[in-house]
């Protein structure tokens, strides 16, 4: 499958690319080409031995052994990325994600199939329902049983390693997504904000992630905010 694969990238489509557990390891299943409003990119369908999803990847221009490439790892949002919510800023920062990638002119989208943050669009409903009755994002996903992130980014890193990613500059609020990655062997070599747009709807959404999640945001930014910057990846004091 040779002809699916990104453009410019040169990897073997039946080679699978274990984790540093064995048990666990990806493989390309096919690519074609995605016009979108913001470039023309590769969308990259990828299974995987660690569940039954498939998992995406969004792919612009020759990352093949790139140094400092721009990525995103993306976890689904079916109420954001899709149906345009404005409970959270998921389907925002996919979009500015694609927009950034494009005006680098270089750059990777893992789209990963892991629901509201793990725990699937059947509880992720339940916990809305209970959001509105006065709980916060952590704990209507704590009475519900869960945790309140259980996102796995094994798959992610196996993909990129597939693509032949050696650094990344991640564009990302998430301080642990930068943890967890790097303990997965991605070099993240810088991270870039993605400033979310605080409505009524999400500063109470937006408040719980920077004050109980240590995401970095500022909830007081607003329509105007500036563009996002590459940063460290150090939570401001």
């Amino acid at each position: 499958m040779a002809d699916d694969l990104p453009s410019g990238t040169e990897v073997d489509s039946r080679r699978e690319t274990q984790a540093r557990d064995p048990s666990t390891s990806v493989s390309l299943l096919t690519c074609a080409r995605l016009p979108t409003a913001e470039a023309e990119f590769r969308l990259c369908l990828y299974g995987n031995t660690a569940d039954d999803k498939e998992h995406l990847a969004l792919v612009l221009g020759n990352v093949q052994a790139g140094e400092g490439v721009m990525v995103r790892v993306h976890s689904e949002c079916f109420t954001g990325d899709v149906l345009g919510s404005r409970r959270c800023d998921c389907g925002e920062q996919l979009q500015r994600a694609m927009a950034c990638i494009a005006e680098a002119g270089r750059g990777v989208i893992l789209y990963l199939r892991q629901e509201g943050r793990g725990i699937g669009l059947f509880h992720k409903l339940r916990a809305y329902n209970l959001q509105d009755r006065g709980y916060d994002t952590v704990d209507a996903n704590l009475a519900l049983g869960h945790q309140a992130d259980e996102r796995d980014y094994s798959v992610a890193a196996l993909i990129l390693r597939h693509l032949g990613v050696k650094s990344v500059r991640l564009l990302t609020n998430n301080p642990h997504k930068i943890q967890r990655l790097r303990e997965l062997g991605v070099e993240v070599t810088s991270r870039i904000p993605l400033e979310p747009t605080v409505t009524a709807e999400n500063a109470d959404y937006l408040r719980t992630k920077s004050e109980r999640m240590n995401h970095w945001i500022s909830v007081s930014a607003g329509p105007n905010a500036s563009p996002p910057k590459e940063a460290s990846d150090e939570r401001p004091a």
